[in-house]
């Protein structure tokens, strides 16, 4: 499911606890673990009134709202989608064979038929081949750990197979599943498993695919289809279903009503993985990581036992309204057979989810016998809590808020410049874009929008005065995209800032979010979910769009990701670039020209081709480029061996280079990292290897001291240009 993070994270109250036999639980849990699913096992599956309404309600809204409005739903974009629906149910083609592809055809016309009649079953009957497909492989799997493999044999595994060949038939897709299976079982063989270990991690894993795909609904199903659909439209169209509604309302606002945990599941288990930091569960020291939830209770209600069901199904149970009560019952942590599980009464809260939310530090840098200290926001997201802002609260949770809040805090330790941290910001909030450019310029346009009329809006901070008019650089990568790249674009275009890093995503498309529900009612009374789509283009205020091009950063650092690797441009059916007219605006005297400009790429040039951080960079970066460009793999021992030895010795000379940077011993054997304790208090605090960020602080350095009268800025600003 999309968002898994999000989708399980919850927050405790109240604990206690009531002993439980642990023998039949782990009866339980080993019936199902040990269970084999057969084809007979499999649930019926079929559409229901609910998703045929949501379909043909999808395709009427994008007609008439999406940016492409003029898109026809015709033959060419039914091949597409069938295209794009094979490859969403098997990327790797592992599954489906050349037969079954053939015979399908008889569907790749009417995937538009399909969304205007509302006859789902052509998409069912696809997805229950394979679904077959998935049981017969496993199960032939658990059969082939029965044999002997030849590990001495030159042979080789396929594991990039997105433009290989279907199996053309059954001979000649087992001899591939053969070479998969080997691959796996040599795997763990090299991890320093026994032949019968491996075998017994490998069945266990496997009866976990064959329960995954047993446990699918007939809404996952619809899912994959509308996926299939709505990316062919664009690829930032995506139908959301109930469930993924809800948790990308979460996202968006970083806060839920639930208990306050990360979960995951293991095996038939829901495991605690993590307790929200600063939360009710982390403040308990009865609930710990580890922990293994087999049932849940609502209330005075039964238990429902949850051991082997699904992880959003478990997470669903769990979460609820803030003040009502949950019961969990919990294996504690390494609990051997004999051990009691606790009985959990839970009182939900709101929770506010502070992994994604800005935070500040400071940094030193020192230069010419100078020490300087700037202050570093890092931004994740730009996020807003748009419920609560509707319902006239407050205190809405917003990225504007918090940045300004933190700026402030930065301003009195009398930082000398700021650095806006948007690396692998991955956009969010327009309108927080927008309002967060307003706190480093006096007011102005921001960011320019045509939406699929072809009327142009333009957002503006329209607040006189700026809550921090000193040194800013804005740092960004390839993965900061959509409202990143409105905010760095912004800063650009005004010469307000300094852009250093990569040229971002290219991502220049504004999106909506519908409430189904709000167009039409559902014929059954189920929610019919809710559609993301591409309404509007930005511009920047320059008459740029970043679609596709990005934003080109004014001093580039070495990349740490091939443009060719990442980014719009890679996207099937994206849209291409233009650019409109260009708005007034006001320009920040003597800050970025291009005099400046070409000063401190010289001097960022000379230091990162003699800084050891960055050479360390260029041949990771160059490694792991070779390891990318490879598609198979050995299957012969002593040839993986060899390689595996070759390998160990990269990463431990990489680990020691690294180590060597930040100022800590040498490593002689790189299993020794599992020996040292992060959490061991006589450790000194290890320094994060970012030389990014220290490069981004020298370039500010010089930036200042090239002359730039950083104190009062903005008072020097003419009104207009």
């Amino acid at each position: 499911m999309n968002n898994i993070f999000l989708s399980t994270l919850l927050s405790l109250i109240v604990f206690s606890s009531s002993g439980f036999a642990n023998t039949e639980l782990n009866e339980r849990a080993k019936a199902i673990s040990d269970s084999v699913v057969t084809l007979n096992d499999l649930p019926e599956l079929k559409p229901d009134i609910a998703q045929i309404q949501a379909g043909k309600l999808v395709s009427q809204l994008v007609s008439f709202y999406h940016y492409r409005r003029n898109f026809k739903f015709d033959d060419a974009f039914s091949e597409k989608a069938f295209d794009t629906f094979i490859k969403q149910l098997d990327p790797a083609r592992i599954y489906l064979t050349s037969k079954d592809l053939n015979d399908f055809q008889v569907y790749r016309s009417k995937f538009d038929d399909i969304i205007y009649d509302g006859d789902l079953e052509p998409a069912f009957i696809m997805f229950k081949r394979f679904r077959q497909r998935w049981v017969e492989r496993y199960q032939h799997s658990l059969k082939l750990l029965e044999t002997e493999f030849d590990f001495t044999l030159d042979e080789n595994f396929i594991f990039d197979r997105e433009d290989a060949a279907w199996s053309k038939d059954i001979n000649e897709h087992n001899e591939m599943w053969r070479k998969k299976i080997k691959n796996d079982v040599l795997s763990f063989i090299l991890a320093k498993k026994s032949d019968k270990e491996a075998a017994e991690l490998l069945q266990k894993r496997y009866k976990a695919a064959l329960r995954r795909i047993s446990q699918t609904e007939s809404i996952d199903v619809f899912r994959y289809f509308m996926d299939s659909v709505t990316q062919t439209i664009e690829p930032h169209t995506n139908y959301f279903s109930p469930r993924t509604a809800k948790n990308f309302n979460i996202d968006m606002a970083l806060s839920l009503e639930g208990i306050g945990a990360v979960l995951q599941t293991e095996d038939v288990y829901t495991k605690v993985v993590r307790l929200v930091t600063g939360g009710p569960a982390d403040r308990t020291d009865n609930l710990a990581k580890d922990d293994i939830i087999v049932a849940v209770g609502q209330g005075d209600k039964p238990m429902e036992d949850v051991i082997g069901w699904r992880l959003d199904d478990v997470v669903d149970l769990i979460r609820g309204k803030s003040g009502t009560k949950v019961k969990l019952e919990v294996l504690p942590a390494g609990a051997g057979p004999d051990a009691e599980s606790k009985l959990v009464h839970i009182v939900r809260e709101k929770i506010k989810l502070e992994d994604q939310e800005a935070k500040s530090s400071v940094i030193e840098v020192e230069n010419n016998g100078e020490t300087l200290h700037f202050g570093v926001i890092t931004l994740p997201k730009f996020y807003i809590d748009f419920e609560a802002l509707y319902r006239g609260e407050k205190d809405y949770k917003s990225t504007t808020r918090d940045v300004r809040s933190l700026i402030e805090s930065l301003k009195k330790q009398d930082v000398d410049g700021l650095i806006m941290d948007l690396r692998n910001n991955g956009g969010g909030s327009l309108m927080e874009a927008t309002s967060l450019t307003g706190l480093f310029i006096d007011s102005g346009p921001v960011v320019q929008e045509r939406d699929y009329k072809n009327r142009i809006k333009i957002h503006e901070d329209l607040e006189a005065g700026t809550s921090f008019d000193g040194p800013l650089m804005v740092l960004v990568n390839r993965f900061s995209a959509s409202a990143s790249e409105i905010f760095a674009g912004a800063i650009q275009d005004y010469g307000r800032g300094l852009i250093v890093g990569d040229t971002t995503y290219g991502k220049g498309t504004i999106q909506q979010v519908r409430n189904l529900d709000q167009w039409k009612r559902s014929k059954t009374g189920k929610s019919l979910g809710q559609l993301k789509f591409t309404s509007a283009r930005f511009y920047r205020v320059s008459g740029d769009s970043t679609q596709i091009r990005g934003v080109v950063p004014d001093v580039a650092l070495p990349a740490s990701v091939s443009e060719s690797d990442y980014g719009e441009v890679l996207l099937e059916h994206a849209l291409p670039w233009d650019n409109i007219k260009s708005v007034k605006h006001k320009k920040y005297p003597n800050i970025v020209h291009s005099t400046t400009i070409d000063k401190l790429r010289s001097l960022n040039e000379s230091r990162i081709s003699k800084d050891p951080a960055f050479n360390l960079l260029k041949n990771e970066f160059e490694e792991l480029s070779k390891l990318r460009e490879r598609t198979q793999i050995s299957l012969n021992k002593e040839v993986r061996l060899k390689e595996r030895e070759v390998n160990r010795k990269k990463d431990l000379a990489r680990i020691n280079a690294r180590r060597q940077i930040q100022g800590l011993e040498k490593l002689t054997d790189i299993d020794s990292i599992a020996n040292e304790d992060p959490a061991n208090s006589e450790q000194p605090e290890i320094e994060p290897f970012d030389p990014r960020l220290k490069e981004a602080g020298r370039i500010l350095t010089d930036y200042i001291q090239i002359g730039i009268n950083h104190k009062k800025i903005a008072s020097t600003l003419p009104k207009a240009s």
